[in-house]
């Protein structure tokens, strides 16, 4: 694909020099590398880039000042591709994040469940292209805390959502499942039968609807909103 221009903010200095490195080895261009939310943001204004990647924890609080960050960059630039890359799932604004949207890319992926560098830069192209990308444990940890379990789903049905949660189409979660087409076709009815939610055409307006779900929009009953700072 194109060259992206990426701003990147991660409090570690060791880890935020490692992934720009990474993602300049693939051809991208990290046109901001910072440490906390206040300088993303003024990153962004500056240098205009197509996607921020960004943790949550980071100063002054290291609570959720990144993701707050990133709804803030949302909000002022709705263009602009947003991938949260984190080692812990923040249940305040993740969702709130995630259901922003709207045909642009969005994604969260955990840091320790990254096991190859290619598919996490594939991750961050598909997220830049406007594709939703979301770690299965997001999703689970989200459902869970929304008190609405996976248990109705069976353990296949369970491994077809976190497929979906990734973006994945039909075909590919096929490949990656060995069965059919048919098959997996089922599964996803099945699933959004079982979680209260429509058939939904493609793969990134069903993540969407998971994240709806999760907002209590609806397909479900209606969730508390969080409070806000």
């Amino acid at each position: 694909m194109s060259r992206l221009r990426i701003a990147l903010a991660e409090d570690g200095v060791l880890l935020r020099e490692g992934l720009a490195g990474l993602l300049e080895r693939f051809g991208h261009e990290v046109v901001a590398s910072v440490g906390d939310g206040a300088a993303l943001v003024a990153a962004v204004a500056e240098h205009e880039p197509g996607i921020v990647v960004v943790d949550v924890r980071m100063p002054p609080g290291f609570t959720d000042e990144g993701l707050r960050a990133a709804l803030a960059l949302r909000a002022a630039y709705p263009g602009l591709a947003v991938l949260v890359l984190s080692q812990y799932v923040e249940q305040t604004y993740a969702a709130e994040l995630l259901d922003s949207g709207g045909g642009t890319g969005i994604g969260y992926l955990l840091k320790d469940r990254i096991g190859d560098v290619r598919e996490f830069v594939a991750a961050v192209e598909r997220v830049a292209e406007g594709h939703t990308v979301v770690d299965p444990e997001v999703v689970r940890q989200l459902l869970n805390s929304r008190r609405r379990p996976l248990a109705r789903l069976t353990p296949r049905e369970r491994e077809v959502l976190g497929l979906v949660a990734e973006g994945r189409s039909n075909a590919a979660i096929a490949r990656a499942l060995v069965v059919t087409e048919a098959a997996v076709a089922k599964h996803i009815a099945g699933i959004l039968t079982k979680l209260d939610l429509p058939p939904a055409a493609d793969d990134h307006r069903r993540v969407l609807a998971v994240l709806a779900y999760l907002r209590g929009r609806p397909g479900g009953p209606e969730a508390e909103r969080p409070h806000r700072r």
